[in-house]
């Protein structure tokens, strides 16, 4: 349409056309705003389901695993603490971070782990680390849980059961055989044994089943179940 005055030659249309211009542009801002939040809570959303999903997969799936055969100590005769009926009194299990799987802090206070025997269950048997030094045999371990200051390993005062001596509760700690640093964490490529050293009354004796549960700050649960075979000898391999 044609909007020049009779009588002039001026005209409107440019003016109308920078006005259409101007309410385009708007439109196109904020079509553009509204795709960007959009856009940007829908990355959102996205990320936060993906962390969901990996700390999901993290929790479900165990940071450790068994690294070897789990031993026990027999008790087979007077010497060890034994008369007529045979035990066991101690456990050692080897462990190490499995593939793709996290370190584990055993600091005493983010750790816990239960038992349950064939008559007693203990919700947390729990003392902690020793990080004093890395050993070879559960004997030198055992030896150091009773050099331990804190209190928490007074069961261990005077008491080996590799040697016979027994604790005064049952009790487990973690010791390292080998490790790259003095810490309380167990990494990639260490390797540690949690040792469990039985009260005289709570021992497992030959065709008993026992469980162990070892409870991290993160991750799956590591469940342990040991069907006790014919207590032979001192060293027994039982898994």
């Amino acid at each position: 349409m044609k909007l020049q005055r009779k009588g002039t030659r001026h005209s409107h249309r440019g003016v109308i056309g920078v006005e259409s211009a101007i309410v385009m542009i708007a439109f196109v801002i904020v079509a553009a705003a509204l795709a960007f939040v959009v856009l940007n809570m829908g990355f959102t959303t996205s990320q936060k389901a993906k962390t969901t999903i990996i700390a999901g997969l993290e929790e479900s799936s165990s940071s450790m695993k068994v690294s070897g055969s789990i031993t026990a100590v027999g008790c087979i005769d007077s010497d060890s603490g034994c008369d007529n009926i045979k035990k066991i009194n101690a456990t050692n299990i080897p462990l190490k971070i499995s593939e793709s799987g996290n370190s584990v802090n055993f600091a005493q206070d983010v750790v816990s782990i239960r038992y349950i025997g064939p008559s007693v269950q203990y919700d947390n048997i729990y003392l902690g680390p020793i990080t004093a030094d890395t050993f070879r045999q559960s004997v030198l371990a055992f030896r150091q849980a009773d050099l331990e200051t804190d209190s928490i390993f007074d069961a261990f005062n005077d008491a080996n059961p590799v040697n016979g001596t027994l604790p005064s509760e049952t009790s487990a700690f973690i010791y390292w055989v080998k490790r790259l640093n003095a810490n309380q964490v167990l990494d990639v490529g260490e390797h540690a044994v949690l040792s469990i050293g039985f009260a005289s009354d709570d021992r497992p004796q030959a065709r008993e089943n026992i469980n162990f549960e070892i409870i991290v700050s993160s991750g799956a649960i590591l469940t342990l179940e040991i069907d006790v075979p014919n207590i032979n000898h001192e060293i027994l391999d039982i898994g």
